[in-house]
């Protein structure tokens, strides 16, 4: 694949994503969050995501939500005479299926894979080849609160080029999240 035919890929998918996040959708609910990342070795993040619910799924699978995520991600490894950052935007559809429900919270689980772009190819000792990457996640949360609009996830984030190009080690995280709808 041609490396212009993955940048327009890119654009079109970033494009649909702002559209679908800027689109009004009555009665329902938007969330940001804060997402601590840990993944190998001293390799440490900070992700802020802002999500729009929508009620695409809703007619036919109750339990099962559809939300589209934004972020912005800041890596960093190393110590202070070693340091390495890198910067991150992504963006991803989220699937959310309610398990359990009762008076006090709700458990559920996600799943999602999106795309991302990373400001640079050659991170924490790693060559990942593109700055264009994918971003697998499962996750496992709490949604809690008098509205429900808090909600804590614990999520596992896989970052690969989906073997568009080689070398492709991939990046591995576990994040925990902190969220509230607005």
């Amino acid at each position: 694949m041609k490396f212009s035919t993955i940048k327009q890929s890119l654009g079109a998918v970033f494009t649909a994503g702002l559209l679908a996040l800027s689109a009004p959708q009555s009665g329902l609910a938007d969330e940001l969050s804060v997402d601590y990342l840990q993944g190998e070795g001293d390799v440490q993040g900070v992700k802020l995501a802002y999500r729009r619910d929508s009620d695409y799924l809703h007619a036919y699978f109750p339990q099962l939500d559809l939300s589209f995520e934004a972020s912005i991600n800041v890596w960093e490894y190393g110590n202070p005479s070693r340091y390495d950052s890198n910067f991150v935007l992504a963006f991803s559809p989220v699937f959310r299926h309610t398990f359990h429900e009762n008076q006090h919270g709700e458990v559920y689980g996600e799943f999602g894979i999106g795309v991302s772009l990373l400001d640079d190819t050659r991170f924490a000792g790693k060559d990942i080849s593109t700055h264009f990457q994918f971003e697998d996640r499962l996750g496992l949360g709490y949604r809690f609160g008098q509205s429900r609009q808090y909600a804590v996830t614990l999520r596992y984030f896989h970052y690969s080029n989906g073997g568009l190009k080689s070398p492709n080690p991939g990046y591995d995280y576990i994040s925990l999240s902190f969220s509230k709808r607005l």
